[in-house]
């Protein structure tokens, strides 16, 4: 803007500038304050393993969140692993123990022989929205005690675990996560673990994922008292089909998907239930069936020792049949093969 002299006059400031600085310092504080509050509790992991005969490394990340030494991390990270070490933020090294692991929702439990340790506060992921600050902190590369700050970018991903298993509730972040990272906590702004860090899309920037701390909560729970997460079975072997459209018109199915069995374990729930081969599943438990996700999902610990419903498709008939799906440990009266992952 000129003058009435012609010459350029000095620009208004830009409403609100001023509020800049404030801002920044309150931003700074908020991730200050994590790293300052969980930093001390994050732990390195490294293991060794056996791989073609010979001896391998990994690290990755992890938390305590009990005094006394327990820590949380990622399946995918002791699997399968000969010798475990613990560095805690303060450089003291430790061997730790393999308390159980889940590769189905990617978590472990190990623990130190430790006394009053820092430890992290669990939060909820229920409450949780889009847009808000969220931190990570672990060992990307080796580095340890490495913050990087972003936001929740989307609630609700699902995302297939190692072992084929859809994991569902997966939180999606910005936070920069690089492999060592595996296993560390994404924290909020009030200091409190709402996910644990469990993958990165390569060559992507900025799509990292972290498991619902929600999840991990009942995942840890099983841990500590059976060693790993007991889900029922029904001792199927199967696929996932599209059925045609006249079949979803006549029988009013809300989805064009369903679970064929191709083989029945011998003396299985499937087999006492009546289930034959060839029958194709569209409902269990009263809900709808569009694939082997939708089964695994409803395939939880509540549902052994009672009764579940189960609707099929079985030449041209709509049968509702009633199983009781077992426990993975429980002995087949008769034998069994084994061939499908329900």
């Amino acid at each position: 803007m000129l003058d009435e002299s012609g010459h350029p006059t000095n620009p208004a400031p830009i409403s609100g500038s001023s509020g800049d600085e404030p801002l920044l310092d309150t931003y700074s504080r908020a991730v200050t304050h994590v790293a300052e509050t969980v930093g001390p509790a994050v732990v390195r992991i490294d293991v060794r393993r056996r791989v073609r005969g010979r001896e391998a490394g990994g690290s990755g990340s992890g938390f305590v969140f009990t005094p006394d030494g327990l820590i949380v991390t990622n399946s995918h990270v002791v699997s399968g692993a000969a010798g475990i070490g613990v560095t805690l933020n303060d450089g003291q090294a430790l061997q730790a123990d393999l308390i159980g692991d889940d590769p189905d929702t990617d978590l472990a439990v190990v623990r130190v022989a430790g006394h009053k340790l820092p430890s992290v506060r669990l939060g909820e992921s229920r409450s949780l929205r889009v847009g808000q600050l969220a931190v990570a902190i672990g060992n990307p590369y080796g580095f340890q005690c490495t913050v990087t700050a972003g936001v929740v970018s989307a609630l609700g991903r699902s995302l297939r675990s190692q072992s084929g298993r859809l994991m569902d509730d997966v939180i999606q972040t910005d936070a920069a996560l690089n492999p060592g990272n595996s296993g560390g906590p994404l924290v909020s702004s009030k200091g409190e673990v709402i996910g644990v860090n469990t993958a990165v899309i390569l060559p992507a920037q900025g799509i990292c994922f972290a498991t619902a701390i929600d999840t991990a909560k009942v995942t840890i729970a099983q841990l500590l008292r059976h060693g790993r997460v007991r889900r029922a079975r029904l001792g199927i072997a199967g696929q996932n089909i599209v059925l045609p459209r006249r079949l979803v018109r006549h029988y009013g199915l809300e989805r064009d998907g369903a679970v064929q069995a191709a083989a029945i374990e011998r003396g299985g729930p499937a087999s006492r239930a009546g289930l034959e081969q060839g029958d194709v599943i569209i409902g269990f438990a009263g809900q709808p069936i569009a694939g082997f996700d939708d089964l695994h999902r409803l395939l939880t610990e509540e549902k052994l020792g009672g009764s579940v419903p189960v609707e099929v498709l079985r030449r041209g008939q709509r049968l509702k049949l009633q199983i009781r799906p077992k426990n993975p440990d429980e002995k087949i009266e008769h034998g069994s093969v084994t061939r499908g992952p329900c």
